[in-house]
Order: structure tokens, then sequence, then C-alpha cells
């Protein structure tokens, strides 16, 4: 082939490497820069080679912490909200956020590695206050637990989480997780109940 014959497939090559690596990785760097200057009175860390997609908010008016391990993966649309200086929420190694996922933290979320969440999931350490007949919903306050999800947490599409989940434990799509779930564990539904168990347990 001749060299004006390689010029165009030399130049297809560097527009989709310019496209689909170069570029989304310095919007991302830039992202995670942005949150950071955004929330001057939180602390913001991102593991190495951690991607943050477009739509990444992080909103930390009284400070707070927000932290990645590496290379964890917030593809678009992600937004962590933190109530207060002391909420915490941190995400460990290779975890991956598809789309529109929202985190309303006041305590801590404490997320293990390699956890999946599919589109659109919700997770949140409060529920508002409503029993009180005598006092509008509004102003009973709330109800706050920390949160943790162990190693290898399987969410999928349109799931609340409102609970603690044990390692390996599996989310049914549409489900609203209300209560603690052990290791290993298929739930599924509103409220969300155990459909299967798998694991070590069931070896032999």
């Amino acid at each position: 082939m001749s060299t004006s014959g390689r010029r165009p497939a030399l130049w297809r090559r560097a527009v989709v490497r310019l496209a689909f690596r170069e570029s989304p990785r310095l919007a991302s760097a830039l992202r995670k820069r942005w949150a950071a200057l955004k929330n001057p009175y939180a602390t913001v860390r991102f593991g190495p080679h951690t991607y943050v997609g477009p739509g990444f908010s992080l909103h930390a008016p009284d400070g707070g912490t927000f932290e990645t391990g590496p290379g964890c993966e917030f593809r678009r649309g992600f937004r962590c909200e933190l109530g207060g200086p002391d909420s915490r929420v941190r995400f460990g190694a290779q975890c991956v956020a598809t789309y529109d996922i929202v985190v309303q933290c006041t305590t801590s979320l404490e997320v293990g590695s390699r956890v999946m969440f599919g589109q659109s999931c919700l997770l949140v350490d409060g529920n508002h206050r409503f029993r009180d007949p005598e006092r509008p919903m509004l102003a009973q306050g709330y109800d706050f637990t920390p949160l943790s999800i162990g190693d290898d947490v399987t969410i999928l599409t349109k799931c609340t989480i409102v609970a603690s989940l044990g390692e390996r434990t599996v989310v049914a799509a549409n489900s609203v997780v209300t209560k603690d779930v052990p290791a290993w564990h298929v739930v599924g539904g509103v409220p969300a109940k155990v459909l299967d168990t798998y694991g070590p347990q069931d070896a032999g």
C-alpha cells in the first residue's frame, strides 16, 4: 500500500483514538477536578484509573467525605448528596455505577469492591418520620442508619436501597430493599424478600 493509501486509515485510527480514548479520559479528569473545586469543605478522593462520566454531580456544601478505590466507573448521570460534615461515602475498587444513580447520605455508606449498580438506582441512609398525627410530615425529621454493601454485590435496574447488603447479594430489578440482607442471597420485590440462596453453604 502506498503512503497516500495509508493516510486515510491512519487518520481514521487517530480520530477513533481521540473520540473513544483520549477525550473521555481528559473529560473525566476535568470532572474529578471540578467535583473537588465545587465542594471546598468536603474531602474528595478518586482512586487511580477511576472514570467519571458525563453528568457526575457531587453536592456537599457542608463538607463530608467522598472517596473511591481504584478502577471505579461512573458512566453517566451519577449524583451523590452528602448531608453534613460527618457524612461519608466510600466505594471500593472496580465498582460500576451505570446510569442515573442517586446516593443521599447523612451518616455513612460503605460500598465494597466490584459492586455493580444497574440503571436508575437510589441509595439512601434515612427515612422520613410520618407517624405523629399532630405534626406535618416534613416537620417530623428522619431516622438514619449507616449502610454497608459487601463485595461483589449486583444491584439490577431501578432499585431502591435503604438497608445493608451482604457479600455477593443479588437484588432483582425494580426492588425496594428495606431490611438488611445476609451474604449470598438473591432478593426481589416490594418490599424485597428472599428469592434464593447460593454460594459456599450450598456446596456438597
